[in-house]
């Protein structure tokens, strides 16, 4: 008896301190093949520091699709992670729609705070519904909020690939909220004037897009003709310059300060294009104008680097829309019909800039070729395959939208727009005579990056009554293109040193159930689900009542 007294009290006590060091030391293993659970090192570097509340209100809440509640469950997995790594981050679910004496209130405040609502049109039933859904949250920290999109839209993905791509984007999405949060603005751009680029009003969106994250300021290179070696000196001061669709031709001293800012490791910008036409050109009195060469003085600049922006335009049969009268005198309507000279260009899949990026839109863009030498190059926006190079000069109609295009001449292939370099650059000047005497002269530079896109309008806002209007959001289909996450992903990776921006090309696989298929084999599932268990539960039950009967009888 003892000595099953003993044996009882050394498992309990044996069971008090196994739970007692279990209490001590706490893991989470992630079984999952693709680790969508782990965080990565960047992101635990960036909350480690937290030194007061962080705290997220997430107003993905409520009785969604199964799509949704996909999403809900992964964002609150993620979440979860991230407070195991701080107890300073707080979580708060919210569904802001589930008071009915509120809704309507909750709903007009959210939306005016830039959280657009995702209407969801569901007729799986045969009676179609429609639900409001907020998929977005809130992140608050020291007295500053920013907001954190969870649901990436796209206007050609289904939804079960947009919540695909949202989960795959899921880390990076808070971990970017929470970098403009907690890390201090560090990094300077410097917006380059003084070639004709864009007014500031026509690039007011980007700017108040980067504005969280850098310092910025206007930088005109007109004193280079007095003082280019002090233009140098202060250019170096930026991290970064961004040349928006610059119109007048760049001196040879210009170039060199230039060149040598990016010998010295500086990044840059070029939005630049090869061809003089603009759009608003096509409205006078004939509907048309002529395409002509635009000289810049940057072939030799571009070509040492390893590209050439070439003096055509690119054509594409898909592409954006543009709005036109239709008909005679008061009979005309206006009628969207598709613009070729406007490609709707596809993103690189496999770079962290472009991943699961929705459409860039483009006006008027040139081919990009790569040239070979030193520096590694990377595709980051294409034309469709179906697409034609026009030369020039060229007069271009608006007539001509009205006509059927020739898609058998639409054949020579995709052309890149937009193109990364990265390494050590050579410089321009490399034995050449230099146009002013450079101090500390540099003909092969430190690593540095550089993204040029041959068309500048894929900055430009539209400006409505003095006032700028959202980056890439298009009247006529009334969709967001993807030319304002595009600028942000290529500065974020342009001036990254933490490493954030890779973050986005983290791999998830997310399984769907076929709706379709379920909707075809609804009555099979239910009785099988249904039925099925309850026949075979009574055929043991009578089996069972049988066994007994014949044992004991």
């Amino acid at each position: 008896m003892n000595k099953n007294i003993r044996n009882i009290v050394g498992v309990l006590l044996g069971l008090i301190i196994i739970n007692f060091l279990a209490s001590k030391v706490y893991h989470r293993f992630d079984l999952t093949k693709d680790k969508r659970y782990t965080l990565s090192d960047t992101s635990k570097d960036l909350i480690k520091d937290i030194d007061a509340p962080l705290i997220i209100d997430m107003f993905l809440e409520g009785d969604f699709p199964s799509e949704f509640r996909l999403l809900r469950s992964e964002t609150k997995q993620i979440l979860e992670e991230f407070s195991l790594e701080s107890n300073q981050i707080l979580i708060n679910y919210i569904n802001p729609i589930e008071d009915e004496a509120t809704r309507q209130r909750n709903i007009d405040e959210l939306t005016k705070s830039g959280l657009e609502p995702f209407i969801n049109t569901d007729n799986s039933t045969g009676k179609v519904t429609q639900e409001i859904i907020f998929p977005w949250a809130f992140a608050s920290y020291k007295d500053q909020t920013v907001k954190i999109p969870l649901l990436k839209r796209s206007i050609t993905k289904g939804l079960a690939e947009q919540i695909t791509n949202s989960i795959q984007s899921l880390e990076y999405a808070f971990a970017d909220g929470f970098n403009k949060l907690i890390k201090p603005k560090s990094k300077n751009i410097a917006v380059l004037k003084g070639n004709g680029e864009l007014d500031d009003l026509y690039i007011a969106d980007f700017l108040q897009t980067v504005k969280p994250y850098y310092n910025l300021a206007q930088f005109t290179l007109d004193s280079v003709s007095s003082n280019p070696q002090g233009t140098l000196d202060k250019l170096r001061f930026y991290d970064l310059i961004v040349v928006a669709k610059p119109t007048q031709a760049f001196s040879e001293n210009e170039k060199l300060v230039l060149d040598q800012y990016t010998m010295n490791g500086g990044k840059s910008l070029w939005l630049t294009e090869s061809v003089v036409m603009d759009k608003d050109s096509l409205y006078n009195e004939t509907n048309s104008s002529v395409s002509i060469l635009r000289d810049l003085n940057l072939n030799d600049f571009f070509f040492k680097y390893g590209l050439r922006v070439n003096p055509s335009l690119v054509k594409d049969l898909f592409s954006a829309p543009i709005m036109l009268a239709i008909g005679e005198g008061s009979q005309a309507q206006l009628q969207p019909i598709q613009w070729q000279y406007s490609p709707l260009a596809a993103s690189n899949p496999n770079h962290p800039i472009t991943k699961n990026l929705n459409l860039v839109k483009f006006d008027f863009a040139s081919p990009i070729d790569t040239l070979k030498n030193g520096i590694e190059k990377s595709i980051l926006l294409r034309s469709s395959p179906n697409s034609k190079i026009e030369g020039v000069p060229t007069e271009i109609s608006l007539a001509d939208v009205t006509k059927t295009p020739d898609g058998s001449a639409y054949n020579d292939g995709s052309q890149n727009l937009a193109v990364l370099l990265e390494g050590e650059f050579k410089s321009v000047y490399d034995k050449r005579i230099l146009p002013f005497k450079v101090r500390d002269f540099k003909s092969t530079g430190r690593p540095s990056k550089m993204v040029v896109v041959s068309d500048g309008d894929i900055i430009k806002n539209k400006v409505v009554r003095n006032r700028p209007q959202e980056l890439g959001f298009d009247e006529v289909t009334g969709k967001a293109f993807g030319n304002k996450e595009f600028l942000l992903n290529v500065v974020n990776y342009l001036l990254d040193d933490t490493g954030l921006i890779n973050i986005r090309a983290k791999e998830i696989s997310v399984s769907f159930l076929d709706s379709e298929s379920i909707k075809e084999n609804k009555v099979k599932w239910q009785l099988i689900n249904i039925v099925l268990p309850l026949v075979l539960l009574g055929v043991f039950g009578f089996a069972y009542n049988y066994y007994r009967r014949k044992k004991f009888s």
